[in-house]
């Protein structure tokens, strides 16, 4: 069985970039030289040309107390005036920082010296409602360009912004706030999704109502809201603030303040997360360094001429380092999107790079897998020919969906840069670099100049190439979380505990004969399943090999004679819909191919064909809906979905 799984993650297809591409490509193959010489010293370089300092740094990381580490410890700078006033200063003041596509049709673009008054403006507002340097400040806010305009006026503070993303519920809300002990709320009367007004104000109304000594009310102070969905909003005058009236009687003056590297930038409490939320802690040099190292030469920014579009949205990790602080440290022109993939057609993410002629796009597996669905016509409609490379991030990529991607979207020729990063490690970790790599549809590739990257077996030993284990993170690098918000124990025991010396990212992964790293997902997506440990993204990329399949989830459910029973949700292709193949067939199909590409092992008890699959706003699959379905449980929490009716429908057609 080991040897087919083998055989399916081993890819021979290989992508070598041009010589155009790599004769003017921003990352050389010296930067792997350089940081294998001096890891340490490559990152302070790296540090000094990318990044601002008020006071310079002379110590480049003090790890006298592990995990906990500080980069850049002795040197102070301001990370708005990096993302903002330099490129102004630069005399880049007219070039466009954002263009904003609202759902609706509506658009509007800021250009640095525009979006810089604005953050200077919402500082000074923020400054009148009392807040100071390491207060936290709640974002609770569609994916507007005030959401943007918010954190960095925060962060010109040297305050904390806790960033909470637009679909969790009020419950979700509350315990973030009251574990961050927020001073201020940022958000908007509603924001544009699916065609309709979705509210948010009455969300954070509900998680600010008065409970007793356990609620929010001591710390927050007042609600500061956008009017974006005009809806109606119940409103307390002694709390509550229109954004726009603030920021209108604001002075557009303001001078930016340094920090220490090791400030306190942002909290970002990781999805799905039960119990006591788990803030996630990142601080600012270091963090920012590596966000705009990995955004220039991953992405192979050319930022005179590029046009970047990252889809995520601000409440997700991508939507911190690849929408804000990495882009804009840069001085890069991107595009930021209110709404969904499909709204109002099916087309809209193409007719957006149509019209802004995108050269760099990054999104995630999910939403690919979604359009390859829907057929290739669609984006056919649309001159794409702008495009000259892509991203992909927030789970492994499937072959096929990368082939996909590669031909489709990027008309044969634009490299795609498959990066594995987390909440955690603050950027990119591992990735091809564009002009250097010669790529592999699904594989991750390699580690980042400066980053150590190493696969081990239960007991840390490294399991060498071609074999799998646990990905491990063995040297600390500038972007790490520097702890869990509150709680020094429980990151220790959490990231720490099972190896001592190494980050264990809770990551399978797998070396194939080259050293190239492919990611298998989470470890807890690990089945087993008679003695057999099985890897869900194994599974799924054999279902979508086949030519029926579109997309695919698979789970593990109790089973009581193998221990775990592998399941799997299954979207077929329309062009297969169309010619009427009865389902019972499709299953018989699929059981029958994974059996062939993996072993009898690996054949799923059970295949459903759904319409959906339910997920984030950000394209993740959430898995743990669709196991508490397997194993006939009350579906869980469903506020984080796209569309929360998904999971009504998948659960009836199950039963």
């Amino acid at each position: 069985m080991s040897n087919r799984i083998d055989n399916l993650l081993h890819e021979d297809r290989r992508f070598a970039p041009s010589d155009e591409f790599a004769a003017n490509a921003v990352a050389n193959a010296e930067l792997y030289a350089e940081a294998s010489d001096d890891r340490l010293g490559f990152w302070a370089r790296q540090a000094r040309e990318l990044v601002t300092w008020e006071k310079p740094f002379t110590q480049t990381l003090d790890w006298s107390n592990p995990p906990f580490a500080k980069w850049f410890d002795d040197g102070t700078l301001n990370v708005a005036y990096n993302c903002l006033d330099r490129h102004v200063d630069a005399g880049n003041g007219d070039r466009v920082a954002l263009h904003f596509e609202g759902e609706p049709g509506d658009s509007r673009s800021l250009t640095y010296a525009e979006l810089t008054a604005e953050v200077k403006r919402a500082a000074n507002v923020l400054t009148g409602l009392g807040i100071r340097a390491g207060d936290r400040v709640a974002i609770y806010l569609p994916m507007i360009p005030e959401a943007v305009i918010a954190m960095l006026a925060v962060a010109r503070l040297g305050a904390v912004h806790s960033v909470v993303f637009g679909g969790f519920s009020a419950d979700s809300l509350r315990s973030r706030i009251d574990d961050a002990a927020a001073k201020l709320v940022i958000t908007a009367d509603g924001g544009w999704r699916k065609g309709k007004v979705s509210p948010l104000k009455p969300a954070v109304d509900a998680a600010l109502e008065a409970r007793g000594d356990l609620g929010p009310q001591d710390t927050v102070t007042n609600v500061l809201v956008v009017k974006r969905g005009e809806n109606t909003v119940d409103w307390n005058p002694e709390r509550d603030r229109w954004w726009h009236d603030e920021l209108a009687a604001a002075s557009p003056d303001h001078t930016a303040e340094a920090f220490p590297a090791e400030n306190p930038l942002f909290i970002l409490y990781t999805s799905g997360t039960t119990g006591k939320p788990k803030g996630i802690l990142h601080t600012s040099g270091g963090y920012l360094t590596q966000a705009a190292f990995t955004h220039k030469n991953v992405f192979d920014l050319h930022a005179d001429s590029d046009v970047y579009w990252c889809t995520a949205d601000i409440g997700w990790i991508t939507g911190h380092t690849y929408v804000t602080y990495g882009p804009l440290a840069n001085g890069a022109t991107q595009v930021i999107y209110e709404g969904t993939p499909d709204s109002p057609h099916p087309g809209r993410w193409w007719e957006i790079i149509e019209k802004y002629k995108v050269s760099i796009f990054y999104t995630a597996p999910t939403a690919i897998r979604s359009f390859m669905k829907l057929g290739r016509k669609i984006p056919k409609q649309f001159d794409l020919s702008s495009l000259r490379l892509l991203g992909s991030v927030g789970e492994p990529i499937n072959p096929e969906a990368w082939m996909w991607y590669r031909k489709v979207i990027g008309g044969k020729t634009a490299p795609i840069v498959d990066t594995w990063w987390q909440t955690e490690t603050g950027a990119i970790m591992i990735s091809a670099l564009p002009g250097i790599t010669e790529t592999k549809p699904g594989s991750a590739q390699v580690p980042l100049p400066g980053i150590a990257i190493d696969v081990v077996d239960d007991d840390g030993n490294p399991v060498g190439e071609g074999n799998g284990g646990l990905l491990v993170v063995t040297e600390p690098w500038p972007s790490m979380l520097r702890g869990i918000w509150g709680d020094p124990e429980r990151f220790q025991e959490t990231y720490w505990e099972k190896f001592g010396d190494k980050y264990f990212a809770g990551d399978g992964a797998r070396l194939d004969d080259d050293g190239d790293v492919w990611l298998l997902g989470r470890v807890d997506d690990v089945m087993n399943v008679s003695g057999h440990r099985l890897s869900t993204a194994e599974i799924e990329s054999a279902l979508v090999s086949h030519p029926f399949t579109a997309e695919a989830a698979v789970v593990g459910a109790s089973d009581e004679t193998t221990g775990q029973a592998v399941v799997a949700f299954v979207i077929i292709k329309e062009s297969q819909l169309e010619e009427s193949k009865a389902v019972e067939d499709i299953q018989a199909v699929l059981r029958t191919h994974v059996g062939e590409q993996i072993g009898p092992i690996a054949r799923p008890r059970q295949i459903f064909v759904v319409n959906e699959l339910p997920k984030t706003r950000s394209g993740k699959i959430m898995r743990r809906l669709l196991r508490d379905v397997a194993e006939g449980r009350e579906i869980g929490d469903t506020t984080t979905l796209a569309d929360t009716t998904v999971m009504q429908i998948i659960t009836e057609k199950v039963g």
